[in-house]
């Protein structure tokens, strides 16, 4: 992936990641607004994470080659929650970016919950609990295969109730997979209310640890400068375990209306809502 447009100093870089991420925002709730069945509020707690790892010289991939042998792999397992990255990849020039204006609509390879068919996305992303049971099972295979490759996995707190999330994070602790880099999006709330109501599972980071994992915790999982951080420390380890970075996030940032009610997850935003949002920039 071309990183040329990036600023040479990392203070002008954060800057300029801040910026993508108010971009971003607006082009979520945008699509939002003509596709009123995605799930906004999962998708705007992952803008400034998703970001960073595109924009920020985490990720390698190739836009004109999305299944390049030499792209990292990254699985987006809570894939209700990502319709946040249809902007980054469609500016990063993986689709045309005009396609935005066509999800949810007949005809159209972008839905409300993606799969394979978009370019950019590795795997199907419909039910949750199997995004990190198959990215270890990629890491795996890379590391057979001699491969310098990494795999990245996006996951819901509240998806870290299935089971099978710990039996993938007990393999890969046990076969010390040092490549992958799981991605927390720890927002406190899934569809039914708050985690800690439905099934608390703080400290998160010491049962990572019990599994043979590195964690990184992120306080503020919208501070550009602390995921670089977070990133960089686990990116740059020696450890042979997998990382985990647990960002800390608010559900529905940005509006007002999804930041305070703890079922969001199910709340779309009206139309003059986001119209009142963008016309004020309230939405950054």
């Amino acid at each position: 992936m071309s990183t040329s447009s990036l600023p040479p100093t990392p203070q002008a870089r954060t800057a300029w990641l801040a910026e993508k991420s108010c971009w971003v925002r607006e082009q979520t709730l945008k699509i939002h607004r003509h596709a009123p069945e995605t799930r906004v509020a999962s998708s705007l707690s992952v803008i400034e994470l998703l970001t960073t790892l595109y924009y920020g010289e985490i990720a390698q991939c190739f836009p004109q080659s999305p299944l390049h042998p030499e792209r990292d792999r990254i699985i987006i397992s809570k894939g209700h929650g990502s319709i946040c990255l249809y902007p980054i990849l469609a500016d990063l020039g993986f689709f045309p970016i005009a396609a935005l204006d066509t999800v949810c609509k007949p005809g159209s390879f972008l839905g409300g919950i993606p799969d394979p068919i978009i370019p950019g996305y590795e795997t199907i992303n419909g039910s949750l609990g199997h995004g990190l049971g198959v990215a270890t099972g990629i890491s795996l295979a890379l590391r057979t295969a001699r491969k310098p490759q990494r795999a990245f996995v996006l996951l819901g707190d509240g998806e870290l109730n299935e089971g099978a999330v710990w039996e993938a994070a007990m393999f890969a602790g046990h076969h010390k997979l040092d490549k992958l880099i799981a991605m927390v999006d720890c927002n406190g709330r899934s569809m039914l209310g708050y985690t800690k109501d439905i099934l608390d599972l703080n400290p998160l980071e010491t049962k990572f640890e019990a599994f043979g994992w590195e964690p990184y915790v992120v306080r503020d999982g919208h501070d550009i400068a602390q995921l670089q951080a977070g990133f960089e420390t686990l990116l740059t380890s020696s450890s042979a375990k997998p990382k985990v970075l647990i960002a800390h996030t608010l559900k529905g940032k940005g509006v007002p209306s999804l930041e305070s009610s703890p079922l969001a997850h199910v709340m779309g935003v009206p139309s003059s809502e986001i119209d009142t949002l963008l016309s004020n920039g309230g939405a950054a």
